[in-house]
């Protein structure tokens, strides 16, 4: 539940739940800091009137020693952040104490936030995720709009879920797109927009398509967590699918109802499922 009381530090990325925490902070009264992360965050979101600072990634100690000086207590990481050119890793003191001390255990992207976390919290700050800030964020279960999943789809949908699953526990990414029972494609480092554009050239003719995301099976709730929002239902949309079948309570939805709306206009499904009722024992 959360602590108004306690002051928010705010790891900003790119896309728009940035934007719905601060303002989320703004009407609750919350006290708040924001890092926003060059190349990432949206310049037109941290205006004057926001308490905030930049820093490209290599200068994440500088941060955490600002988050100190402003008394923070508990920190949301949120955001896309995409992967960093050379000048942007070029790391702070602070920074390059942290990666020679994690090594090679960084592998990965759970293995690099995972040791994030655990740097934050060594400064008695606490991480928590957004879903512990923000209410009715996460997907909930079962048919969100008017449209179901067929017969087909849920054939897909159960392919999906255990394609995506194994692609979790392989740290490599969230989604995949199954049509007719064939994996048309996997998400790895491009993100679940460009998956989606891509398997359009790759879509065969009859029944549209399934996106699948699930949270990963090792994947700590408070950071990263699968995301939906309007532009993912525009895109799928475009691509031909016939709807989206995501992780209910592990999935975080940007605007619920504009969403489902979205949902509904494209004439796509939107299903909060629980893979454990599709995968085998």
């Amino acid at each position: 539940m959360e602590n108004k009381k306690k002051k928010l530090g705010i790891i900003a990325g790119g896309g728009t739940l940035p934007r719905s925490l601060i303002e989320h902070c703004q009407n609750s009264g919350r006290d708040y800091f924001a890092i926003a992360i060059e190349g990432n965050a949206d310049p037109s979101l941290f205006t004057a009137d926001i308490p905030h600072i930049w820093i490209r990634i290599g200068q994440a100690g500088s941060g955490f020693k600002r988050f100190r000086d402003e008394k923070v207590e508990e920190v949301v990481m949120i955001g896309t952040i995409r992967r960093p050119g050379f000048k942007e890793l070029i790391p702070d003191m602070r920074t390059t104490a942290f990666f020679a001390k994690v090594g090679a255990k960084a592998l990965g992207d759970d293995g690099i936030l995972r040791a994030l976390i655990k740097e934050i919290e060594s400064e008695n700050m606490r991480v928590v995720g957004i879903h512990e800030v923000m209410n009715n964020i996460l997907v909930k279960p079962g048919v969100l709009g008017k449209y179901k999943p067929g017969k087909d789809d849920l054939v897909d949908i159960k392919r999906g879920i255990q394609t995506a699953y194994e692609l979790g526990k392989l740290d490599i990414g969230q989604a995949v797109i199954i049509q007719q029972g064939l994996v048309l494609g996997v998400e790895a480092i491009e993100g679940t927009d460009e998956l989606i554009k891509r398997c359009a050239d790759y879509k065969r003719k009859g029944s549209g398509g399934v996106l699948v995301k699930l949270r990963k099976p090792q994947q700590d709730m408070r950071i990263d967590l699968p995301t939906i929002g309007t532009r993912t239902i525009e895109n799928a949309k475009a691509c031909g699918l016939n709807g989206l079948a995501v992780h209910a309570g592990n999935t975080l939805i940007v605007d619920e109802q504009d969403v489902i709306k979205a949902a509904d206009k494209a004439g796509l499904f939107l299903v909060g499922i629980e893979p454990g009722d599709y995968l085998e024992p």
